[in-house]
This record gives C-alpha cells, sequence and structure tokens, in this order.
C-alpha cells in the first residue's frame, strides 16, 4: 500500500480468498483493504495514538440521512455529552481533495453539526472549525488535541 502522510503504525492484517483485510479496531473485526480504508485506519490510529481520543467516543461509517438520502460518514468523534465534535472525510491517497469533497463534508454537517471537519486523503489534510453564528468555518493548522 501507499506509504502515507502519517507516522508509521502497526496494523493487524489477514488474508483470504487472495483479498487482503486490515483489522479495525473501532469496529473491531477485519475490513477489506481498499485504499480509502487504509487512509481511514490510519487516520484512526492518528486520533488514538497522535491526538489521544479515546475508542469509545470514535465512530467509524455509520449511516446518515441527508436531504432523504442515505450516506455513510467515515469516522465521527463524539463529545463526552454525545454531541458531535469533529466529522472526518477519508478519501483515497489517488483521490485529489476538491471543492466537491468540501460540499460532501458540509452536506453532512448540516445534518451532524459538527464543531470541526477533517478531509484527508492521506496525503493532504485540511482542518477545519465551525462557526454557526457568523454561518462560516475557518481552516487550522490541525485538529485539536483531546482535551
Amino acid at each position: 500500500m501507499q506509504k502515507l502522510n502519517f507516522p508509521a503504525y502497526q496494523f493487524r492484517f489477514k488474508s483470504s480468498e487472495n483479498k487482503v483485510s486490515i483489522f479495525d479496531r473501532i469496529r473491531k473485526k477485519f475490513i477489506i483493504l481498499t485504499p480509502e480504508e487504509w487512509v481511514r485506519q490510519h487516520t484512526i490510529h492518528y486520533l488514538i495514538e497522535e491526538k489521544k481520543y479515546p475508542e469509545s467516543l470514535i465512530n467509524v461509517e455509520k449511516l446518515i440521512k441527508v436531504n432523504d438520502t442515505n450516506k455513510r460518514y467515515d469516522i465521527i468523534i463524539f463529545n463526552p455529552d454525545g454531541t458531535i465534535y469533529l466529522i472526518i472525510e477519508c478519501k483515497s491517497h489517488s483521490v485529489r481533495i476538491t471543492q466537491e469533497v468540501f460540499d460532501q463534508i458540509a452536506r453532512y454537517n448540516l445534518t451532524l453539526d459538527a464543531e470541526y471537519l477533517m478531509i484527508t486523503n492521506g496525503m493532504d489534510h485540511y482542518y477545519c472549525q465551525m462557526d454557526y453564528i457568523k454561518k462560516q468555518y475557518s481552516f487550522l493548522n490541525d485538529i485539536p488535541d483531546y482535551k
């Protein structure tokens, strides 16, 4: 797999029926290893190991309804009170981060109301903080560490 712009992490792999799977420590199961999953797993490890977010506050690949359409977000971090702190959209390393990707996470956020947004393709990472009063977001150098 492609080397990504994240620290090096230890992963568990298994091979079955000519397909490689990677262990997802949040979902507690092996997931078929795709380029997007490779980015997602690096992001999860980054959140836990570098930013110190508790695994219990992280949710991966769940269904949401956006404008009467079923969508699936990549990663969400909850606040301890159950509100949403951060939404993360992961793309394959070969997918450019474009306005369309920002629009996608913005549509998800219309339903989820997160304080922070992160978009990554494993090579480039973008972080935003929402300002709901001014109805805008500002770019950050990184997301905050867990408090």
